[in-house]
């Protein structure tokens, strides 16, 4: 794992590490793959979040925490994902907008859940440098995957609120190679939110009687 976290090269001033640029590498694959509704997105996200949790464990104990999550959630979705394969006429799972109910409720979980994780951080100094926009980090991404694993396109919503902070503060923590992905993040959720968008609204669109198909 020292091999891992040594130094690969220098961009733009930034010490890039072997083990942040090669899990945030196949976080990037893993998101494309979630753009496509390809249920490999999960094991990659899985790999991602391995990969992650030994470069931050033992001096950023919470963001090694948030890849222990990250690992759950990835089991979590691939099940899901498992079960709902077939739903779409492509062989994939069908997506979805969220009912107000499921919006409501992921938006109390994520406000609730930075809270309690924010104070626990800052109970405990070593587990995050900076306590408050980690936890809305760590939070906002296990709320982001919930909703992916759902099928839900609020995913992408989610997932551009925590780019909003995961750059600046990736950077002011040294993984820089973690900044330049998540603006990359940033582009492929565009994207992929235009395509899960429009395949819901295709979804919901009810067919006539007697309609060519």
């Amino acid at each position: 794992m020292n091999t891992l976290n040594s130094e690969a090269f220098v961009l733009f001033g930034q010490h890039i590490l072997w083990s942040d640029m090669v899990g945030n590498l196949f976080g990037l694959a893993a998101l494309a793959l979630g753009w496509r509704r390809s249920i490999w997105t999960w094991p990659v996200q899985f790999l991602a979040g391995l990969i992650l949790f030994g470069a931050f464990f033992g001096h950023l104990t919470g963001s090694a925490g948030k890849q222990a999550v990250v690992m759950v959630v990835a089991l979590y979705g691939w099940w899901q994902w498992r079960r709902g394969q077939g739903q779409d006429e492509d062989g994939h799972i069908a997506v979805r907008f969220a009912t107000w109910r499921e919006r409501a409720a992921m938006a109390a979980a994520a406000a609730a859940g930075t809270v309690a994780v924010a104070l626990l951080f800052t109970a405990y100094p070593t587990l995050s440098w900076d306590p408050w926009p980690d936890a809305y980090i760590f939070v906002g991404t296990v709320v982001a995957m919930y909703a992916q694993a759902r099928g839900m396109v609020e995913f992408w919503f989610a997932w551009l609120l925590v780019d909003l902070v995961g750059v600046p503060l990736n950077f002011a923590n040294g993984y820089a190679f973690s900044g330049f992905v998540y603006v990359i993040y940033g582009a492929l959720v565009l994207w992929g939110m235009r395509d899960w968008w429009l395949r819901s609204r295709q979804a919901a669109r009810p067919t006539l009687e007697g309609a060519p198909a």
